[in-house]
C-alpha cells in the first residue's frame, strides 16, 4: 500500500483513534464514537495528564470494560472520554448525547473517499505491530508521527495535508526504546 491522501487531521485522527479504542477490546461502533470524541477534544483543548490517561487504557480496555461505570470515563490518546451504555452497546458521549457510530462512518467516507480501506489497513497493521501496553504509551506520538501536515507557509486549521501510507507502515518497523535497550 502506497500513495498519499490528501486530507485534513480531525478525520485522520478520528480513525487511528478508533483502530486504538478496537485494538484495546471495543467493539467497531462503541470505537468510531471514541475516535470522533478524541477528535473533537483535540480540536478544542490539549490532553490534561496525557501520562495519567495513557497509563489507565489498559485498565478501562478489554476485561474491564464490561464491569466500567457509565459515568467513568474512557482513557484514550491522552483523553478522558465520557462513555454511555447503550441498548446498542458503548457509546462515546458528546454534549450529553451518545455519538452515532453511524454518523461517525458516513464522515469517514466523505473524507477518506474511495482511500479509507487502505487508511483503515494501514492503521490497523501499525496497531497490531506492538503489544497493547505499548500503544497505550505510544499511540498519540505515533498519530504526531504520520498526522498529515499542510504545506509550508499556510496556517494549520482547515488546511488539508498529504497522509503518507508508506510512512504510516514504515512506523511498523520502527522498534520502541525498550526493543533497543541492550539487557
Amino acid at each position: 500500500m502506497t500513495g498519499t491522501i490528501r486530507i485534513n487531521r480531525a478525520p485522520v485522527l478520528t480513525l487511528w483513534a478508533a483502530i486504538v479504542a478496537e485494538r484495546f477490546g471495543f467493539d467497531r461502533d462503541a470505537a468510531l464514537t471514541l475516535g470522533r470524541a478524541v477528535s473533537s477534544l483535540n480540536a478544542t483543548r490539549k490532553p490534561a495528564s496525557r501520562k495519567d490517561a495513557d497509563a489507565t487504557m489498559v485498565a478501562v480496555g478489554g476485561d474491564r470494560l464490561a464491569t466500567t461505570r457509565q459515568s467513568e470515563p474512557v482513557a484514550l490518546l491522552g483523553f478522558f472520554v465520557p462513555v454511555l451504555m447503550t441498548a446498542d452497546g458503548w457509546r462515546a458521549v458528546s454534549d450529553g448525547q451518545p455519538i452515532s457510530p453511524q454518523a461517525v462512518e458516513t464522515h469517514l467516507r466523505r473524507k477518506f473517499g474511495h482511500r479509507l480501506g487502505d487508511a483503515r489497513a494501514a492503521m490497523t497493521g501499525l496497531a497490531t505491530s506492538m503489544p497493547v501496553e505499548e500503544l497505550t504509551r505510544r499511540a498519540f506520538g505515533l498519530y504526531e508521527q504520520f498526522r498529515p501536515n499542510p504545506p509550508a507557509g499556510t496556517r494549520r486549521l482547515g488546511v488539508p495535508g498529504d497522509l503518507d501510507l508508506a510512512r504510516l507502515q514504515a512506523l511498523t518497523h520502527i522498534p520502541s526504546r525498550s526493543d533497543q535497550e541492550v539487557p
